[in-house]
């Protein structure tokens, strides 16, 4: 019998999309918040018992051309959206080519995530069903969490590993994760991870503003996301989707692949505490972040840059700070951190996945984003938030966080490639 190869692999970006409230591709996100521009509007649904006033919403959907009517016609919203982005990551890594030309099918993978599926099409077609007795013969699909994961499987032939993350704000993260330990181990050679989350229905929205977590802004748009700033009063809900293709380092370079940068690090640790306040005591955020930086290699002042997860909550970006601090000591005052939260609204499922894009941005650009609508100081987040404009610097380490309902924790390490 054949032995195993059981040598860790490095893990390589090739490739990355992103379908946003800032743009309709990752580069056009990217460039809307160099210029400043803010994802989200006003909206007015005090009507409807919906006190927040500001939600990141997308007019136009990705062309769904050359999909196959028998996966197009099952897709809900957030699967489309998801499946958009996949087709920018899939073409920036391999242009027209089948990854198969390169790999083997049983060594490409999926790993799709999402916080809330086709909840929106599940309230329609309740109602619809109500009403006639009968809906969508296809709304079996569009509750069905796995489904972004089963189409791309399909559409592209990825006959390896699969699987799906629902891990509410921590979930893109997570599924970049856990494709980096399945390339890491040996398991496949690509992957496709990704995200979306598409909650616009007027009960979705309802859903979380009754928990008090959205913004309580009501006309500013400036104050409506303002992480670490001390009239933070909630995050702005957006939808959107964001993918990225991962490689073996190894299969990368021999057929000539451009790399976007590599992942170095990963950790994912619960709260095991509350549905949906942090922990006080921020033990597993701290134990994220050092396990992350220590699998990665890395000392604290070694980071170039972090990506906060930001939400403009009085409680996750108080005890985020106090997290940096606990993990990374003295040096989380020289380590510049920035939420771009601010100008995307929070993605949700698709936040990590969209602002682990956006440190590969940072690299490949030699500058990181600021932190928008910074306007007034709180004493007690008092880190370098980069709150006076983009910052040109060479970026060669990055640290991704997100957080997420239920106590999940994860952290990425995302550096220049080498």
């Amino acid at each position: 019998m054949k032995k195993l190869n059981n040598e860790l692999k490095r893990v390589v970006v090739t490739g990355y999309g992103a379908v946003t409230p800032l743009g309709a591709t990752a580069a056009e996100s990217w460039q809307a918040i160099m210029d400043n521009r803010l994802g989200y509007r006003y909206v007015d649904k005090k009507a409807l018992n919906i006190n927040t006033h500001f939600l990141g919403l997308i007019d136009d959907e990705p062309s769904q051309k050359g999909i196959p009517a028998v996966i197009r016609r099952r897709l809900p919203r957030f699967a489309r959206l998801t499946l958009g982005a996949a087709r920018q990551a899939m073409t920036m890594a391999f242009g027209d080519t089948p990854p198969q030309v390169f790999y083997h099918s049983l060594n490409c993978g999926a790993i799709m995530g999402t916080g809330w599926a086709g909840l929106d099409e599940s309230y329609g077609a309740q109602a619809e069903f109500a009403a006639t007795g009968v809906t969508s013969p296809f709304n079996c699909f569009f509750a069905m969490p796995s489904v972004t994961t089963a189409a791309c499987s399909q559409f592209w032939g990825l006959n390896g590993y699969q699987n799906t993350v629902i891990a509410a704000c921590a979930t893109g993260t997570m599924v970049i994760g856990d494709a980096y330990e399945v390339i890491r181990s040996g398991r496949a050679q690509m992957m496709l991870a990704g995200a979306g989350e598409s909650l616009t229905s007027h009960c979705a929205v309802w859903n979380i503003d009754v928990l008090g977590a959205l913004s309580k802004e009501t006309s500013d748009p400036q104050r409506a996301s303002c992480p670490f700033s001390a009239h933070r009063s909630g995050f702005v809900l957006s939808e959107g989707a964001a993918v990225l293709c991962l490689e073996e380092r190894e299969g990368a370079l021999a057929r000539g692949a451009t790399i976007l940068g590599e992942i170095t690090g990963y950790a994912n640790f619960s709260d095991a505490w509350d549905f949906t306040s942090p922990a006080d005591n921020c033990l597993a955020r701290v134990q994220t972040i050092t396990q992350a930086l220590r699998r990665a290699d890395l000392e604290p002042q070694q980071l170039d840059y972090i990506n906060a997860h930001g939400t403009s909550t009085p409680l996750n970006d108080l005890n985020e700070t106090q997290s940096l601090k606990m993990a990374l000591g003295e040096a989380a005052y020289a380590i510049p951190v920035s939420s771009t939260k601010s100008y995307s609204g929070h993605l949700i499922s698709a936040a990590g996945a969209f602002e682990s894009i956006v440190c590969l941005q940072a690299i490949g650009h030699g500058t990181m984003p600021a932190t928008a609508n910074y306007q007034q100081p709180d004493e007690r987040c008092d880190l370098d938030y980069i709150v006076e404009g983009h910052r040109a610097s060479d970026v060669r380490r990055t640290l991704n966080l997100s957080f997420g309902f239920g106590g999940a924790n994860a952290a990425l390490v995302l550096e220049k490639h080498s």
